[in-house]
């Protein structure tokens, strides 16, 4: 058998014999004519003639729209083969350098997935259209905007070692103790819901489709177990309070009656969802912090812009680590948070103005937000050690809600785990403002005097002044970020 005759039957035994994945879809792109690419003029005999002697300079062009589709969907085969990048031995006369393992690169210290493996339960693209055409023949469940992102995060191995929605077991064993039947930490349930009428018609050990609001299939799965659950009891012990004013407990008051634990696979390729630009799968974002060098990464979650205070906390862990992962939430929300599409192109200004390039990357966390606090805290913590960041930052009231927790909770709750079960270092960080005595960013630990020196806004009283137009002060906020978010409110 040669390549001409069959490329992806070579390719896939080249890789089976290097132990790396293959994904043939990579060789069937559709190509097409498109319109000249005038950016591209000149590019070689520029780069020929370049002395080497200044840096270049990375600018990305403007990909014409009929180009754009192929882009995104050639990017994440890009990001995949330079995972496994055989490196180049040196010249003849230069240092010699041991034997590179594939897959890895020298020293390689990144850290490993939770339980051990990086989970993937996205169907192989020679197998796809099979799959789906057996799926429309099966028993169907919809499911709504947070089970299709808990679908897609359980599909990539964001949510390792889970491989599907949870059963009986699992769940009360999250439920009531934090950890999953086998011991490894898991501090939130990951269920699928549905109504009792509907689960009446769908057999145990046998396979279902889940279908997107469309109808359309998006997955099947192994349907392992049906069963009743105490929405009372999860919400005092997962959300510490039963109140229906927070709004991860009226979420859950709002599921069906009956959940749907077994294993899933995903049917179509991973959702970019609306940043495709900014997404990566934990497999595709490993990669990437290999082909930068970083061995240290630190993971930061936000639903919020990044003002001041967490530019400070941000740039404070940065100082100790090789990169730092802007990791900002866009999937589920409540109403009073600020949009996802405002805070993404204030994340792209403030980094593009503040932070150094080569060592910040921004990528987004498609999960719904629970508004867990403490457990939460783990929970983004453990998805974060799945994308391959060796430390997490836990602020002040991290992932909390109103009053709901105190304000160092969500830190405290890591004394329960033992560092080495954990994987993955927490760092804490005190609340941070501006002091106008000090005039610097500091924070309760590191600043003498009383609040009036202090500049701080709430979240609510900084709603209601980019709703006004209203420019915060300056030690308070960026001015670049403020006018993205005063021109998103007004739109």
């Amino acid at each position: 058998m040669t390549f001409s005759e069959n490329p992806a039957g070579v390719l896939a035994a080249y890789c089976e014999h290097l132990e790396i994945p293959f994904r043939s879809g990579s060789l069937s792109w559709e190509s097409r004519d498109v319109e000249h690419w005038d950016s591209w003029e000149g590019w070689h005999d520029a780069a020929e003639q370049s002395t080497g002697i200044k840096p270049a300079t990375r600018r990305d062009p403007e990909l014409p729209e009929e180009l754009e589709e192929v882009y995104e969907k050639c990017l994440p085969y890009y990001y995949e083969l330079a995972a496994h990048a055989i490196h180049a031995r040196p010249r003849s006369g230069g240092a010699a350098s041991r034997p590179v393992e594939v897959g890895k690169v020298p020293g390689d210290g990144q850290i490993a997935p939770h339980g051990g493996r990086l989970v993937d339960r996205v169907v192989r693209t020679e197998e796809r259209q099979e799959r789906l055409r057996e799926a429309r023949a099966l028993p169907k469940v919809a499911l709504g905007a947070r089970a299709l992102s808990n679908l897609e995060m359980l599909s990539t191995g964001v949510f390792s070692p889970l491989e599907g929605f949870m059963d009986r077991e699992t769940y009360d064993s999250v439920v009531e103790d934090m950890r999953l039947p086998d011991g490894t930490i898991w501090t939130l349930p990951v269920t699928l819901s549905v109504d009792e009428e509907r689960a009446k018609n769908l057999p145990e050990d046998s396979e279902v489709a889940l279908v997107d609001g469309e109808g359309a299939p998006v997955a099947t799965m192994l349907l392992r177990e049906r069963y009743r659950y105490d929405r009372g009891r999860e919400a005092r012990l997962v959300y510490r309070t039963d109140d229906q004013d927070h709004p991860g407990v009226a979420a859950l008051y709002r599921r069906g009656d009956v959940l749907l634990g077994g294993e899933v696979t995903l049917l179509r390729p991973p959702d970019p969802g609306p940043f495709p630009r900014h997404y990566y799968t934990p497999q595709e974002l490993r990669a990437t912090f290999r082909e930068k060098g970083w061995k240290r990464i630190v993971g930061f979650q936000t639903r919020q812009p990044i003002h001041r205070a967490l530019e400070h906390i941000q740039k404070s862990a940065l100082e100790t680590v090789d990169g730092l992962l802007l990791n900002p939430i866009v999937g589920e929300t409540r109403s009073g948070d600020i949009p996802a599409d405002v805070r993404m192109r204030s994340y792209e200004t403030i980094l593009e103005r503040y932070y150094p390039r080569d060592r910040t990357m921004l990528a987004v966390f498609p999960a719904a937000m629970r508004y867990a606090g403490p457990r939460e805290a783990v929970f983004h913590a453990l998805c974060r050690k799945n994308y391959g960041c060796t430390h997490f930052i836990v602020g002040r009231d991290h992932a909390g809600v109103g009053s709901f927790y105190g304000t160092y909770d969500a830190q405290h709750i890591f004394d329960e785990f033992d560092p080495g079960e954990l994987g993955i270092t927490p760092l804490f960080f005190e609340h941070a403002f501006f002091c106008r005595e000090c005039y610097g960013m500091v924070s309760s630990k590191t600043c003498p005097h009383d609040p009036s020196s202090h500049v701080f806004l709430s979240e609510a009283r900084l709603r209601e002044m980019l709703e006004r137009g209203e420019y915060p002060p300056p030690e308070f906020s960026r001015p670049e970020v403020v006018e993205v978010l005063i021109e998103g409110f007004r739109h």
